[in-house]
């Protein structure tokens, strides 16, 4: 589950902003995945306490935002949302999507005291 080391880099992005930013604790983080990520909402819903256990994040909320990808057709040109990779051109078919964003994911919010 490689969910569980994405936490831990969430964790790392957390705490190495509580040193620069002053904060002591983190009430809630949101995290915004890309929907072509591959990363699974429920495997970081179940390790994200486990990962934040005694540090500046314990005891923290986990909201998740899901945004789809977007892409661009290389044979016409459309621009489309697609959620899952190899998705036909809703104008022509084809299969020769190029992937703009989506496969992407970030600590979108933090709230913190």
């Amino acid at each position: 589950m490689h969910e569980l080391s994405l936490l831990e880099g969430v964790l790392s992005i957390i705490e190495d902003n509580a040193d620069t930013q002053g904060y002591t604790s983190v009430k809630k983080v949101c995290l915004e995945i890309g929907a072509l990520s591959c990363v699974e909402p429920e495997a970081l819903r179940f390790g994200f306490d486990i990962v934040m256990k005694n540090s500046v994040a314990d005891g923290a909320t986990l909201d998740i935002v899901t945004m789809p990808g977007q892409a661009i057709c290389q044979q016409c040109g459309c621009e489309t949302k697609v959620f899952e990779l190899h998705t036909p051109c809703p104008d022509c078919q084809s299969f020769s999507l190029d992937i703009q964003s989506g496969l992407e994911m970030r600590v979108r919010d933090l709230i913190v005291n």
